[in-house]
């Protein structure tokens, strides 16, 4: 039989202070990822604000919309670099309107599995 595994989480005593937008977790979800590969250890209690989540919620939720189709490798790639960038694509530079339509959809997509998640406000 296959032992469980339980990973005991810390309690915190504030309630969760959902994002505004999709956005907003995803940026928050990058600068979390960005904090981790410098060696940092993110926990949803760590900020300022409390929030209603772990980083790797969000993550599950984007992996989940990739795994049922309805994100594409152009959307994550979109998300990953404006992420990296903490700034969302201009419509009116040189990007090209493809671009922002692409982080419009992945965000609308996103935000419609985190509002259920209560996530997301």
């Amino acid at each position: 039989m296959p032992r469980i595994k339980h990973v005991a989480r810390t309690l915190d005593t504030r309630t969760g202070e959902p994002f505004r937008s999709a956005e907003e977790a995803w940026f928050w979800y990058t600068q979390c990822q960005l904090a981790r590969i410098d060696g940092a250890r993110s926990v949803a209690s760590a900020g300022a604000a409390s929030r209603p989540c772990d980083p790797d919620d969000i993550y599950r939720a984007v992996d989940a919309l990739y795994r049922r189709r309805r994100i594409d490798r152009n959307h994550i790639g979109i998300l990953g670099r404006y992420g990296l960038r903490l700034c969302p694509p201009n419509p009116d530079s040189g990007n090209g309107p493809g671009e922002f339509a692409l982080w419009q959809e992945a965000l609308d997509r996103l935000g419609t599995v985190l509002r259920q998640k209560g996530i997301v406000a």
